[in-house]
């Protein structure tokens, strides 16, 4: 995450709580049992998209825990330069967070082993995080599933997180970022526990599968209009709830990709037009990059349509940048509709 200079574009921050990760990747086609060399990445879902939106200068603020050692110092620094403001993220003992990132190769899909069990983030009771302060004056808490995923520890801190916000009046936005291996490690109920935390949540990322989960039902029909029978149910289902945005994916091979972008209200809905990828460099971070891309121009006030087209221009650039984050400029993302070619 190199150093990038923000402008002030919200009234507030965005506050992102969630497990601040390394990842460690082998050279792209070598597979992760015979590589002797890694390259290393600070990432983590709530961590990208807080570091994709201070680039494009909305502020952000990462609320977590880091352990007190090289690991973790490296992760705040990396956060901290790229403009994130750090100073809620408090250190604790344990170990850092990782993840192994096997890039795809041709016909071979990648592949994530996760190495986070028993980590500072994850061992930390509630009491550990001074939610109110990190919340004051906040715009916005985005979160995930991954915290709940973690075990009965992380759904008491998503817990802890989103009472914080509402006694501060400050809206959630809650990215469903289902895991399965994070779930499956425990005896946990996730249908039970995210539906639960998306009834307190304002804006909900995911799309009919996400919502077919939280329900416990399946929606009829093909493609958007199954897309906008999910976001009604959801809406019937969650007073609070507000906007739903998704990502609409179609996968040729590991190199090429098609994606189109949707956000619903309640009383109205946009889905964008594909865009087709080849060449694709790094698709991990894609769905955080959509996330700041859609809470960037909602904090702006925007319609549904400039927020479905924002949110798919962010994740389509994505792909081409290695590692868990991208840090674009607000030009660079007004200007992505003008074209690929060189800039002079």
């Amino acid at each position: 995450m190199p150093g990038t200079e923000t402008m002030s574009a919200g009234p507030g921050p965005v506050v992102c709580f969630g497990e601040i990760l390394l990842r460690l990747s082998p050279p792209d086609g070598a597979p992760l049992a015979r590589a002797h060399d890694l390259r290393i990445a600070v990432g983590g879902a709530e961590a990208n998209v807080a570091a994709a939106l201070a680039s494009l200068g909305q502020p952000s603020r990462m609320l977590s825990l880091l352990p007190d050692n090289p690991l973790g110092r490296m992760a705040r620094m990396a956060l901290a330069a790229a403009g994130v403001d750090t100073g809620s993220v408090a250190c604790g003992p344990g170990r850092m967070g990782l993840y192994f990132h096997e890039p795809p190769a041709g016909p071979i899909a990648g592949r994530v082993t996760y190495d986070r069990t028993g980590s500072a983030f994850a061992e930390a009771a509630p009491g550990g995080f001074d939610f109110a302060a990190a919340l004051d004056g906040a715009a916005l808490l985005h979160m995930s599933g991954i915290t709940p995923a973690l075990g009965p520890g992380g759904v008491a801190l998503a817990r802890a997180a989103q009472a914080a916000a509402k006694a501060a009046g400050v809206p959630i936005c809650f990215d469903g970022n289902y895991r399965a291996g994070l779930w499956g490690a425990w005896d946990s109920s996730p249908g039970e526990i995210l539906r639960e935390l998306v009834g307190e949540t304002q804006v909900l990322i995911g799309n009919h599968r996400d919502i077919a989960l939280l329900l416990d039902r399946s929606f009829s029909g093909d493609g958007p209009a199954r897309r906008r029978e999910a976001a009604e149910a959801a809406f019937a289902a969650f007073p609070n709830l507000e906007l739903i945005g998704s990502s609409v994916r179609q996968v040729e091979t590991g190199q090429t990709h098609r994606l189109a972008a949707r956000v619903d209200r309640r009383d109205d809905h946009w889905q964008t037009e594909e865009i087709r990828m080849e060449g694709i460099v790094d698709r991990i971070g894609a769905g955080d990059a959509f996330a700041a891309g859609l809470l960037l121009r909602r904090i702006e006030g925007a319609e549904v349509r400039e927020m479905a087209e924002s949110a798919l221009a962010l994740a389509v650039m994505k792909h081409g940048v290695p590692g868990d984050t991208i840090l674009a400029t607000r030009a660079e993302l007004d200007d992505f509709h003008s074209g690929s070619d060189v800039r002079r």
